[in-house]
């Protein structure tokens, strides 16, 4: 590296920082949208607060495999004991919404924490294996304990206090949904400020060359602990948000199909970038409610069939395409921040 090259490195890195977490035009364009469907489209409300969980599960998968490069086949591990806790805290402790959904983020992080010791020993195989059987695990405990957990029956009679003892859960899901929506947007600036600070620069290196990101000082091990965690947090508090709107709580929390929903939804919308997460799930989820309705035994045929289509054949053309549409997409796919 030249004299004139290091000098010039303190000087850039600051105004990208800087530069990274400004809002776009497009952001605050979907942004937007979202608040708009809740008054645009109050009917499909259930609906609009599924999407806007997946989404969340989707950023916390994200921000380890888009960003720390950890392949997990297991996530729903997370998932699953957020909705639980939350279950079981309303129904046995409090009522409260917000209470529950601080509880469930406490005891994911907890896990995340204890797991990631794991999560940091071996190779991505190993780790594929580590993340799979910790959900098993918690799948099966679930199952063993079904007087606490309800069991194949699911955990049930689960019944929220009104959100600041004013707005209570309607049929409808317009209050479901826009709670949910809101906790999103404020975790999604969380994780999209995380990502562009040192520290997310820090991942990206570690993620593209782990012994060279320790060469230059950075503590690896730490950062991934610490990412796993933040995860394992947004992720939890997803399967929160499930159990306080619908009221119940069962193993499909737990179920296998939810950690590889969430690794579907972000093929779709794209790893590496947030906002992937977020359009990968709407676009999922209205696939699923389309094909579902044509063809109610054979819908996962044709996601798959479509998942072939865009990883072998259409995956550059689209990531072209977006790139005309969102610079900053473009460049992330060179290796620089993305938006």
């Amino acid at each position: 590296m030249t004299r004139e090259s290091a000098a010039a490195v303190p000087a850039v890195l600051p105004q990208a920082i800087v530069r990274g977490p400004r809002f776009r035009l497009w952001e605050l364009a979907l942004w937007l949208a979202a608040l708009l469907s809740w008054f645009v489209l109050p009917r499909q409300a259930p609906m609009l607060n599924e999407m806007a969980i997946l989404a969340l599960f989707a950023v916390s998968l994200d921000l380890i495999l888009g960003y720390a490069g950890i392949v997990s086949l297991g996530h729903a591990a997370f998932f699953g004991t957020g909705a639980y806790v939350a279950a079981l805290f309303a129904k046995h402790v409090m009522p409260d919404p917000l209470a529950g959904l601080a509880v469930a983020a406490a005891a994911a992080a907890l896990l995340g924490l204890a797991t990631s010791v794991l999560v940091l020993r071996g190779s991505d195989l190993t780790r594929l294996m580590v993340t799979l059987g910790i959900a098993l695990i918690l799948y099966e405990l679930a199952n063993r304990f079904d007087n606490i957990t309800g069991g194949a029956d699911g955990l049930q009679g689960v019944v929220m206090a009104p959100l600041f003892g004013r707005f209570a859960f309607d049929m409808g899901g317009r209050v479901a949904y826009l709670y949910t929506l809101t906790v999103l947007f404020l975790l999604f600036l969380i994780a999209r400020r995380i990502v562009h600070s040192p520290f997310g620069f820090g991942l990206r290196a570690i993620r593209d060359n782990p012994r060279r990101a320790s060469a230059i000082g950075i503590a690896s091990n730490v950062r991934v602990a610490a990412v796993y965690t933040l995860a394992a947090t947004y992720a939890g508090i997803a399967g929160a948000l499930l159990a306080q709107t619908t009221g119940f709580a069962s193993l499909d929390v737990y179920d296998f199909h939810r950690s590889a929903d969430v690794l579907l939804v972000l093929v779709i919308g794209g790893v590496g970038w947030l906002y992937g997460g977020l359009i990968g799930a709407v676009l999922f989820t209205l696939m699923h409610d389309v094909l579902a309705g044509i063809t109610p035994q054979y819908w996962q045929f044709w996601i798959g069939l479509l998942l072939v289509i865009l990883v072998l054949v259409g995956r550059e053309r689209i990531s072209r395409a977006a790139g005309r549409l969102l610079p900053a997409r473009r460049h992330a796919s060179n290796g620089n921040p993305h938006p």
